[in-house]
Order: C-alpha cells, then structure tokens, then sequence
C-alpha cells in the first residue's frame, strides 16, 4: 500500500474513463461526520463517489482507482470539458460545510492533502491551472472546497498557481467583456452572477457578492496575461 494511503475504502460507484486525465477537482465532504460521508460514497444507491476522502485527522482512504471514472463533479464544465469525471482526480476532504457549520480545514488534513496531490499531479503531469475546486467547475451548484479553503499553501507548493498581486484599475470595460474573459479562463458563464462568485471564492475569497469590480477584473486579467506567457502551467 502507498504509505500516503491509510485505508482502502472501496467504492461501487465508478465506470470507464472516456478522456485522459488532466485535472484535480477538490471538495468538501458537506456532510455532518466522516463516517456519513464515507457511507453514502460507498453505497451504490447514492451513486457518487470519489478517487480519495482525507479525514480531518489527516486519515486518507482510497475509494476508486485512479484509472477508473469516479462520480465526484456532476454536471461541471472546465475549459470545455463538460465530462468532468472522465478528466479529473476527485478528493473528498471531509468537513461539514456550508449546510452543517463550514470550518476551516485542519493542519493535519492540508498536510495529508499536499504529498498526495503532489503525487497525483506529477504522475498524471497535471497543470497548476487544472487543479480547481468544486465551485469552479459547477459554479450554480457548488460552493465547495469554500472560502476557507487555503489554496495559497497549495501555491506555495507549486501544485496551483498563486493569487496574482494586482495594483491596477479594471483594464475590461463592462461585465460582459469581463465574462468573456472568465470564459476564456475557463468558467461556465450560463449563470453569470454564480460564475462570478465562484471566481471570487477561488481568487477573492474575502469578498465573495457576485459583482464584477476592479480588484477582480486585475486579478482575471493578471492570470489570461501570465497564461498566454506561458507561466501557469
């Protein structure tokens, strides 16, 4: 067994990949204890899943092989994947949430998190852009890994980029020149205001009201420039 594993924790509840693997999807359990969450992803009625859950002590348990196509992201769009499932590694890190009394996440469970999504990112030779949260692939449905996920100690590790440090006024010049840009990113705009929120909770976490403002439009534009330079990858 990998020594980041602690428990194999099987679950039914996966088919056949259609696509390569190319992303990480984060999220939180949502859920009031670990051991309902680890009990509805294992139980073929609730068919949903995930590749790995990380306990709040730092536990790990691998659910579905990577090779295999969890059902963790639903109905999501990234970057013109609209199979999500097909392309992404799922980690479930189990925390109540929003619903149940969101918290942040423990040292012990980021901790567990950084060698495991190093491992997963290098072996599939994923990029930092393409590792995202629930929020940012189903952005009308989601809020989840949530504000209060630390995605600069990710960052930090080089296993997601960094929240650009802007100092410029809004260089779009209204919402819908904004929203192309988001698009362009990789968002799925059909719900604008959710497709805002969601990139604030990722990139603007202290302010999250789905209003298109300069500190967001810097940030967007910050990341299209570094990306089309070659530096996100």
């Amino acid at each position: 067994m990998n020594e980041l594993i602690h428990y194999e924790t099987p679950s039914p509840n996966w088919n056949d990949r259609r696509l390569p693997i190319s992303m990480v999807v984060l999220h939180y359990t949502g859920m009031e204890t670990a051991d309902a969450a680890l009990e509805r992803l294992c139980d073929p009625a609730a068919e949903v899943s995930a590749h790995y859950l990380i306990e709040e002590d730092g536990s790990v348990h691998r659910l579905v092989a990577e090779h295999k196509r969890a059902w963790h992201a639903g109905r999501s769009i990234w970057r013109g994947i609209t199979d999500v499932n097909s392309a992404s590694i799922g980690i479930e890190l189990v925390n109540p949430g929003h619903e149940f009394g969101y918290r942040p996440f423990p040292d012990e469970q980021m901790a567990a998190l950084l060698p495991l999504l190093a491992e997963i990112v290098q072996r599939h030779d994923i990029p930092r852009a393409n590792v995202v949260g629930h929020s940012d692939v189903a952005p009308s449905r989601k809020d989840d890994p949530g504000e209060l996920f630390d995605w600069d100690l990710l960052a930090a590790h080089r296993l997601t980029l960094r929240t650009p440090r802007v100092r410029m006024p809004g260089p779009f010049e209204n919402d819908g020149a904004f929203l192309l840009a988001l698009e362009r990113w990789g968002y799925d705009i059909t719900d604008p205001e959710a497709a805002v929120r969601a990139f604030q909770r990722r990139w603007r976490p202290h302010i999250i009201d789905g209003v298109v403002d300069g500190e967001c439009s810097a940030i967007l534009f910050s990341l299209l420039l570094d990306r089309d330079a070659g530096k996100t990858r």
